[in-house]
Formats: C-alpha cells, structure tokens, sequence
C-alpha cells in the first residue's frame, strides 16, 4: 500500500514541542496550505490547515528553526486515530506525520543582506541540511542563493517533433 504526502504551506503558529514520557521529541504545528482556486463568489483563495506531527529529531529541528509564518514543506504520512476525550466521547483525528520537513523559503539575515546562518550541529538529509556535509553550515557563516541558471537553454528540438 501507498501512504505518501507532500504539503508546502505557511505554519499557521509557532510549533509545540513535548516530551513523552519516556522523553521522545514530538512537535505539532499546523501549515495553511492554499488550494489551486479562487472562490467564485468572493474571488479569493482558501486555505486548508493541515494538523503535522513531528517526533524526534525532526519534531526538535521544526520546534527550533520554524516559527509562525515561515513556510514548510512537510513529507509524511496521512494518519487517523481515535481516542476517549475527558467527558468520555469517542474522537478521531486526522493528520500528517513528517518523515522530513525542509524550509520552503529563506530567512534573510538584517545585516548585510546575507541568510542567518545555522546553528554548528550536524544535521542530516530531511532537516533542510545538506546530507554529506556535517559542518553546517558551511564555513563562511552565512549561505548564498544558487545562480539563475536556465537548465533547459541548451536544449534542443532535434528531431522537429516538439510544436514550437
């Protein structure tokens, strides 16, 4: 079976970080994740706010480096349960668990328009790090933006298939 979601949306708050009781990590947030189109009658476009869970070492990295309005791109899994509420009612939930969740934006640094840079931890694939790089960030403290490079310039329609 396929379980496998992908969202990029805005965190709607900052994350909430808890401990179980045998001391693992979980974050949840909320992301507000626009749809494709407007509305008819007001033509402005919605939102859906998708409830995230986050565990261990990505449930620290969310807590630590998302805040409200950032923007996130969440990869997981859809997940439903239910549970007993205080008053004794049966309630189910639905919501994301992250496998990886990486920035979908950049933080601009005040001073010398330069990113902020990370905190000197290793962070592996799917915490918004490099994976085979464990000093990051990079030493020069700050990151760069990647050239505009069109990657499709040197393409060509060799055969004369393609209708333009």
């Amino acid at each position: 079976m396929l379980n496998k979601i992908f969202l990029q949306g805005r965190l709607v708050a900052d994350p909430e970080l808890r401990h179980t009781q045998n001391g693992v990590a979980v974050a949840s947030f909320r992301l507000a994740v626009d749809r494709d189109f407007k509305d008819r009658e007001t033509g402005e476009r919605k939102a859906d706010f998708i409830n995230v869970v986050a565990w261990r070492q990505t449930g620290e990295f969310v807590s630590r480096f998302l805040t409200k309005g950032r923007l996130a791109v969440v990869e997981g899994k859809l997940q439903t349960r239910d549970y007993t509420d205080r008053d004794g009612n049966r309630r189910y939930a639905t919501e994301v668990v992250a496998d990886n969740v990486y920035f979908g934006d950049s933080r601009r640094d005040g001073e010398g328009g330069g990113y902020a840079p990370a905190p000197q931890s290793g962070r592996g694939s799917g915490y918004g790090a490099p994976a085979d790089n464990n000093s990051y960030p990079p030493s020069g403290g700050g990151y760069s933006a990647a050239p505009a490079v069109d990657q499709f310039a040197d393409l060509t329609d060799d055969d004369g298939e393609l209708p333009f």
